[in-house]
């Protein structure tokens, strides 16, 4: 099919199109980089994964870890070394034990913490009851460092023992150390992993060994900006980021930034046909993406703002962070990029140069084939991607339950082999200590409250300072665990009962405890936000009320069949232990603000083709139009996703590989199968209550006709 293409001097560009627009644009983008990369090389440096900045800010582990952290001598890092040999210690075993206790007790001053029984006195190393291990707990001052500092050096210290005694530095502050050390030099290795996907993806998609490199360099600017910004907002507004935050946000801009690329980059060559100025092409390709791309960032922004209303720290905190990216990843795609792919002229599309014409040939393509067969099987195709959702979906029955702290490890490290080590050989200690403080005029009472409760193992009264005395609670039951919960529920309801002691109770587990009910609170209420303002944003662009709630309900549908596929995949195939807290709410607004992208892309282009062609000519005529370059969208988008699943660490696998599923998701089957499918089968009543949604009257007074033999409407 032949078409004619507008002469270059119709349908006037503006002042946008004057030769000089381009050179501006980039100079001030180099005078903005020369400001803004280097901060971004700062955003480390303010990057915390402290309990007390990424906690839920109102709960009362929080509160226990700002108290450690403001009485004199700071917070103390608890280490538990657990030495242990198959036949039984001997004598040369424990005294080594001793022998590195009171090595580590001269180099650690002032605290170090004997478990040797309910108070301070006896021996300092513990024997297990089936004589094959023994242990010490060893409290260390923060001032020393922090726990990835301080776990080295301990292991390396005890490596002086006889053969055949194994020994597993364990405790809190290891399994911290060793959290951390995952975390270490994560931001670069996103980044140059992330940079390396994208380009490959990028030279498959146009086979050009020179388009590549333009949005991959004008991302890239965009995410030095966008790591700028955080580093401001932070410094200015005391937002926190953490390692996690901080490598999602690489991952946001490369993604959205990329997408925002290959829709212009389609709309461009289009328009180069059309258009012999590549200033008026660029022009009317950006009147024509522009509206659909702002909206499609408006939709993540507005979403992840909707974060703010969490009380999970590290949750709030992503909110501004992942906005400020994805708003540097917008501003970037529609200023930097135009005007450098304008400067390098039609040239850059080498060896695939559009050439214009005043007569374009438009072939149906594998697109326009799939919208026809979509057109005359519309049941098929709906109740065919439906089905296809709800298998998947099924997948939700399966282990959904919270993922312990000590099995987020792909691999497991030596402070969580050591925990299943201790619990072996002290079954009475099985979890992680907690930490009561109280006023010292009530310390012995709250000591006796708490040695009768149930699930209590043993307790140890701490030091007083500050006004605060504190107390040691080690539970019965495995870290993170519902038994463990309810012994600190329990013991939480005994201490606050003793009037005037102001008890509080935390530690690791309080803290896990803490974040995860905070959590399940935070989704009841982030989530409903999180739809409002995404169906708001998609009426605003659609100007009706029925397409943007089909739109939700596709993606709402996506997300479930997303969500139960990984479920699958994660329990039978991976074998991992449960779903992260964090992971559900970290999906859902992914895929739901990332996710309608593809459908604001196509939806947006269906009205806009509506007008002139009617409803059903034009969904087939958007989908023939965006199949290719939406598909290497979600592609791109999916790809960076997954460079999470390459960590070692099982909640950034999680995530990755959910987004990235449910990605594909809506851009294979639900984007390209189901909202056409949806759309044809509701007609024009889709765009209700717009004037698209009107019945046009024939102009010989006949009814009006079937949304299959509907006219164009008259612009």
């Amino acid at each position: 099919m032949a078409v004619n293409a507008a002469p270059s001097g119709e349908a006037p560009a503006g002042r946008l199109a004057g030769r000089w627009v381009p050179w501006l644009v980039i100079g001030l983008w180099v005078a903005l980089a020369a400001v803004m990369v280097p901060l971004s090389g700062k955003l480390s440096s303010v990057t915390t994964d402290r309990a007390v900045d990424t906690l839920p800010a109102g709960a009362e582990s929080t509160k226990v870890a700002v108290l450690e952290d403001s009485l004199p001598g700071g917070e103390d890092n608890t280490f538990v070394f657990v030495y242990h040999r198959a036949d039984g210690m001997t004598d040369a075993d424990r005294a080594t034990a001793e022998r590195h206790y009171n090595t580590l007790a001269k180099r650690y001053p002032p605290k170090v913490t004997a478990l040797a029984g309910e108070d301070d006195e006896g021996p300092p190393t513990r024997l297990s009851t089936d004589g094959k291990a023994m242990m010490f707990t060893l409290d260390v001052s923060t001032t020393y460092g922090a726990p990835e500092a301080i776990v080295g050096p301990l292991r390396d210290a005890a490596k002086d023992r006889p053969a055949g005694l194994e020994l597993d530095v364990t405790g809190p502050a290891a399994i911290d150390g060793d959290m951390d050390a995952v975390f270490d030099g994560i931001d670069l290795q996103v980044f140059l992993t992330t940079v390396v996907v994208v380009t490959l993806l990028l030279i498959l998609t146009y086979r050009s060994p020179v388009l590549w490199f333009i949005p991959l360099v004008v991302v890239s600017a965009a995410a030095l900006t966008a790591m700028a910004t955080v580093y401001l907002l932070v410094k200015g507004f005391g937002i926190v980021v953490n390692d996690q935050n901080s490598a999602l946000l690489t991952i946001l801009v490369f993604g959205v930034g990329t997408d925002y690329a290959l829709l212009l980059i389609a709309r461009y060559r289009e328009a180069l046909h059309h258009h012999e100025n590549v200033r008026v092409a660029m022009v009317h390709a950006l009147r024509g993406a522009a509206p659909a791309i702002v909206a499609s960032a408006a939709t993540v922004v507005a979403g992840l703002l909707c974060l703010l209303v969490a009380d999970l720290n590290s949750t709030s905190g992503l909110g501004p962070i992942g906005a400020a990216g994805i708003l540097c990843a917008l501003v970037a795609m529609l200023t930097l990029f135009p005007a450098v792919l304008v400067v390098l002229g039609r040239r850059v599309f080498w060896p695939a140069i559009p050439r214009f014409s005043t007569t374009v040939e438009q072939k149906p393509g594998l697109w326009g084939r799939l919208g026809t067969a979509i057109s005359r099987r519309r049941w098929v195709a709906t109740l065919g991607s439906l089905g296809v959702l709800g298998v998947l979906a099924l997948g939700l029955a399966g282990n959904t339950g919270a993922l312990r702290e000590q099995d987020q490890f792909l691999s497991a490290p030596e402070s969580v082999t050591g925990f299943t080590v201790l619990r072996q050989h002290f079954p009475e200690l099985g979890g992680q200590p907690m930490t009561i403080f109280t006023r010292p005029a009530y310390q012995e009472r709250v000591l006796d409250i708490v040695k009768g409760t149930r699930g209590v193992a043993m307790t140890i009264p701490g030091q007083t300072k500050g006004g605060w005395a504190d107390i040691s609670v080690f539970p019965t039951d495995a870290p993170d665990t519902v038994a463990e919960y309810d012994t600190i529920k329990r013991v939480r309801t005994a201490v606050h009962a003793v009037s005037g002691a102001e008890a509080i109770v935390g530690g690791p587990s309080a803290e896990n405890l803490d974040t995860e009910v905070t959590t399940s609170r935070d989704e009841k209420l982030v989530i409903p936000l999180v739809l409002a303002v995404v169906l708001i944003v998609l009426g605003l662009l659609l100007r009706a009320v029925v397409a943007p709630l089909v739109l939700m309900a596709t993606v709402v549908v996506s997300f479930a069949a997303a969500f139960g596929g990984s479920v699958f995949v994660f329990d039978t195939i991976l074998g991992f232990k449960g779903i992260d807290y964090s992971v559900p709410l970290l999906a859902f607004l992914f895929l739901v603000a990332l996710g309608v992208d593809y459908n604001i892309f196509l939806a947006s282009r269906a009205r806009e083709e509506a007008v002139r062609l009617g409803t059903r000519e034009g969904m087939l005529k958007a989908l023939s139009a965006t199949g290719g370059v939406i598909t290497s969208a979600g592609l791109v988008l999916a790809a960076t996703f997954a460079v999470l699943v390459s960590l070692p660490l099982v909640m950034l696998i999680e995530v990755g590989f959910l987004v990235a599923f449910g990605v594909l998701l809506d851009a294979l089957l639900v984007r390209s199968v189901l909202v056409p499918a949806l759309t044809l089968l509701i007609g024009r009543r889709m765009w209700w209550p717009s004037r698209l949604a009107r019945p046009v009257e024939p102009p010989d007074g006949r009814q009006p006709l079937a949304d299959d033999e509907e006219p164009a409407l008259q612009r």
